[in-house]
C-alpha cells in the first residue's frame, strides 16, 4: 500500500508475541490517522495495545491538527492513495466522506454490541446513503456543567433569590443561564461566571449553534434550523438566530478576560479549576472535574437551557410555549471511525475498529481522563460500576441523566451534515468572528453569512443538496 504521509507524527504500538493470534494479523500493519492527541489519539492508542495483544498486528497512529483533517483525507481517498486504512473524524464529513468509504461488514450490524449503540448515534449518525459507512467511537453533545457548591451554598442562594426573585439552581432558559453568569460573576465566591468558546478554529461555532438551536428548532417545523427543508434556503439570518447570536455576544462580559482567544480546550480547565461556576461544553469537563480538577465531588451536569418562544419561519413570527422547551444541541456528533475503500487491509481495519468500539474498550475508555470519549452506549449509561472510580454518586446521576435525557429530548437538535460542510462552516467562522470582534452588527455578519450559503447551496446543486439535508435531518424525500 502507498504511503504518503505528508508531515505526520508516526506512534508505533507494538504488538506482544503470541503462540495464537485471533485472528491473525501478524503480517499487518495498519496505519490509522485522527487529530492531535491526547483528545481521541490517546484513546486509539490504548486499544491499539489490546488490539495488537489479540491478532499480533501492529498499529502506526498519525496525528495531523484537526484543521488538516478534512483536506488531508478527502484529498488521500479521492485520489486513491492508499495513505489510511482507518480514518477518525466527525459525523459532518460523511456526506463527503461517503463515496470513498468502505461498508462495515454485516457481521458488525447485528448481535449485542451493535444493539448497545444508542439509537441516535446507530441510526442517524452512523449511516448515509442507506448504508453503515462508520462507526461511532464517542457521543458528543453539548451540555450545562456546574459547581454544586456555589450553586447549593446557603448564602448564594438567599442573595440570588433576593437579587433575582427565584431560586437558584441549574437555568432552565437562557435569560436565567445569564442571571446567574451576572451573580457569580459580581460574586467573591468565584472569579467569574461562566466560560464558553469564542476562538475561531476552536470549535467556535458548534457553541453558537447551541444558542440557536433553542430560539430556531422549532418542534412544528422538524429539520428547519439551517435550511427551509422544503426550498434549501438558509434561515442563519432570521431573527431566532439574530437573538442567539445576541445572546452568545452577550456572554463575553461574565467569561474570562480573553474569551475571544478561548477554544474548548480552554473552557475545560476554566471549570475544573475553580475559576468559573459553570462552563458549556462536551461531556469532557465532566470527567476533568472529577478526576484532574479543584471541584472534585461538585461536578453536575444539565441539558442546555431551552426558550419560551421559537421562532417559526413558516409564519415568520414566535412562537410562544408555557413552559420553556428544551432543543438541546448534539453539537459535533462525536467521533467516528471509518475504513476508506482504498485499505488494502480492510478485514484488519475493521476488526481495530470493531476492537475500540466494543463494550469493554470504550467502556474503560470513558472514564480515563482526556481521551474525550463519551458515552454513546446504552451500557455507558447503565453500568455504574467503572463511573464509580471517578465520579460520587450524586456526579455520576447528574452527568449521565443529563446526557441520556438530552439523547431522548424529543426536541433534540441535530448537528449540520451536508455535502460542503466545509465550506459553509468556513463562511460562518470569518463573518461570525467579525461580529465576535464588534467590526460589524450581528445582523450583518448573519446577512453575510445567509447570502454565502445560498451561493455555496446553488453551487453545489440545490437540488441535491436538499435531498441530502432532508435525509441528515431524518425528513423522508420531497416528493
Amino acid at each position: 500500500m502507498k504511503k504518503l504521509l505528508l508531515a505526520t507524527a508516526l506512534v508505533p504500538i507494538a504488538s506482544l508475541a503470541h503462540a495464537e493470534c485471533s485472528p491473525d494479523f501478524s503480517d499487518v500493519t495498519l496505519t490509522v490517522s485522527t487529530q492531535n492527541g491526547p483528545f481521541i489519539a490517546s484513546a486509539l492508542q490504548i486499544a491499539a495495545e489490546t488490539w495488537s495483544e489479540k491478532t499480533c498486528g501492529k498499529v502506526e497512529l498519525v496525528e495531523f491538527p484537526f484543521s488538516e483533517l478534512y483536506p488531508k483525507f478527502l484529498t488521500a481517498m479521492s485520489q486513491q492513495t492508499g495513505d489510511f486504512d482507518v480514518i477518525g473524524f466527525i459525523p459532518a464529513w460523511v456526506p463527503d466522506f461517503a463515496p470513498y468509504l468502505s461498508v462495515m461488514p454485516e457481521a458488525m450490524q447485528s448481535g449485542e454490541s451493535w444493539d448497545d449503540i444508542h439509537p441516535v448515534y446507530r441510526e442517524r449518525l452512523m449511516s448515509w446513503g442507506g448504508e453503515v459507512k462508520s462507526a461511532t467511537m464517542d457521543g458528543d453533545m453539548h451540555m450545562l456543567n456546574y459547581r454544586a457548591d456555589l450553586f447549593e451554598d446557603e448564602a448564594n442562594k438567599s442573595a440570588f433569590k433576593e437579587k433575582y426573585g427565584y431560586d437558584l439552581a441549574a437555568p432552565v432558559t437562557w435569560d436565567q443561564y445569564y442571571d446567574i453568569a451576572e451573580f457569580f460573576t459580581e460574586s467573591d465566591k468565584v472569579d467569574y461566571g461562566t466560560a464558553e468558546a469564542y476562538k475561531r478554529g476552536g470549535q467556535q461555532f458548534w457553541y453558537f449553534f447551541s444558542h440557536a438551536a433553542s430560539y430556531t428548532n422549532n418542534p412544528a417545523n422538524p429539520g428547519s434550523m439551517f435550511f427551509d427543508p422544503e426550498t434549501m434556503d438558509a434561515q442563519i439570518n432570521n431573527p431566532g438566530w439574530l437573538k442567539a447570536l445576541e445572546d452568545y455576544m452577550k456572554g463575553l462580559q461574565f467569561n474570562p478576560p480573553g474569551a475571544l482567544n478561548n477554544g474548548s480546550g480552554d473552557v475545560r480547565p476554566l471549570y475544573s479549576g475553580g475559576s468559573v461556576a459553570m462552563n458549556i461544553d462536551w461531556a469532557d469537563s465532566g470527567v476533568l472535574g472529577a478526576t484532574e480538577g479543584a471541584i472534585a465531588g461538585n461536578v453536575r451536569t444539565a441539558v442546555l437551557p431551552g426558550a419560551k418562544e421559537i421562532w417559526n419561519h413558516k409564519t415568520e413570527s414566535w412562537d410562544k410555549f408555557d413552559e420553556p422547551v428544551a432543543s438541546p444541541f448534539l453539537a459535533f456528533g462525536g467521533w467516528q471511525l471509518a475504513v476508506p475503500s482504498d485499505s488494502d487491509n480492510q478485514e484488519a481495519a475493521w476488526s481495530f475498529v470493531e476492537e475500540v468500539t466494543s463494550i469493554e474498550v470504550s467502556g474503560r475508555a470513558i472514564v480515563t481522563a482526556n481521551t474525550a470519549v463519551n458515552p454513546y452506549r446504552l451500557s455507558h449509561y447503565e453500568n455504574l460500576e467503572n463511573w464509580k472510580e471517578i465520579f460520587t454518586e450524586e456526579e455520576a446521576a447528574s452527568y449521565l441523566g443529563a446526557q441520556r435525557a438530552t439523547l431522548d429530548s424529543p426536541n433534540v437538535a441535530f448537528d449540520l451534515r451536508l455535502p460542503g460542510f466545509f465550506s459553509y462552516t468556513e463562511v460562518l467562522e470569518i463573518e461570525l468572528s467579525k461580529a465576535l470582534a464588534g467590526q460589524v452588527e450581528p445582523q450583518e455578519a448573519l446577512d453575510s453569512i445567509a447570502q454565502e450559503w445560498n451561493k455555496l447551496t446553488d453551487d453545489f446543486g440545490r437540488e441535491s443538496q436538499l435531498a441530502a439535508y432532508r435525509a441528515s435531518m431524518g425528513l423522508p424525500p420531497v416528493e
